[in-house]
């Protein structure tokens, strides 16, 4: 029997070719996407993960999910490990306890975000996964940034001992991140102030006066 090698060879010379089998695409995820503009809130949303370490060396993740539009961070989910089920837990309980689903949520192609628990969850709900190109986080400059503040503003300044103590700690940023620290593209207020304007604003304007 001829090896790989002489059958490889005697492939190559006769220009045989095989045709490349296509990838298949999860049903709610697309590359790429024409990017929404950032017009309203829960239009667009980004996610995804950060790592740290307790004070014994034993790591656990973050799952970030945060509004484009608004700035505002829907959840910062702790745990030694987060998988697509988690993933779904959290989505669902923004759906059940804040009433919000957004259009798209933008995020990479870790096994977490790709699972069939996440693309079963999207398509039922009927928004879109938007994959970032792989080695490409330019794709999705906004959670890179959040993550940088959520580190050197929380996780840099804190040495955790149990899980309880990190989900306390990075609980409580979330919520002063939201609630208190301004950010200049809303105009130098929080993201809560700037979605109660909105809200004003909204009913201000379908105000009858008549």
């Amino acid at each position: 029997m001829d090896n790989h090698k002489r059958m490889y060879r005697i492939y190559r010379e006769e220009g045989l070719n095989l045709r490349t089998k296509r990838p298949r695409r999860n049903r709610a995820g697309a590359h790429r996407l024409a990017r929404l503009e950032n017009s309203s809130c829960n239009r667009v949303w980004r996610m995804d993960f950060v790592q740290d370490s307790l004070f014994d060396g034993s790591r656990f993740r973050i799952l970030s999910i945060v509004d484009n539009y608004s700035k505002k961070c829907h959840a910062l989910a702790v745990g030694k490990s987060l998988k697509g089920a988690d993933v779904v837990d959290e989505l669902e309980r923004l759906k059940v306890f804040e009433g919000v689903i957004p259009e798209r949520i933008q995020c990479d192609n870790g096994s977490e975000f790709i699972s069939k628990e996440v693309d079963r969850w999207a398509y039922e709900h009927s928004f879109a996964l938007d994959f970032s190109r792989p080695g490409k986080p330019t794709d999705n400059p906004y959670v890179e940034s959040f993550n940088e503040k959520l580190k050197d503003a929380c996780l840099s300044l804190h040495w955790f001992l149990l899980m309880e103590d990190a989900t306390q700690n990075i609980t409580s940023w979330k919520d002063d991140y939201n609630h208190f620290r301004s950010h200049s593209t809303l105009g130098d207020i929080s993201p809560e102030e700037f979605i109660n304007q909105i809200t004003l604003s909204a009913e201000f304007s379908t105000f009858d006066i008549s």
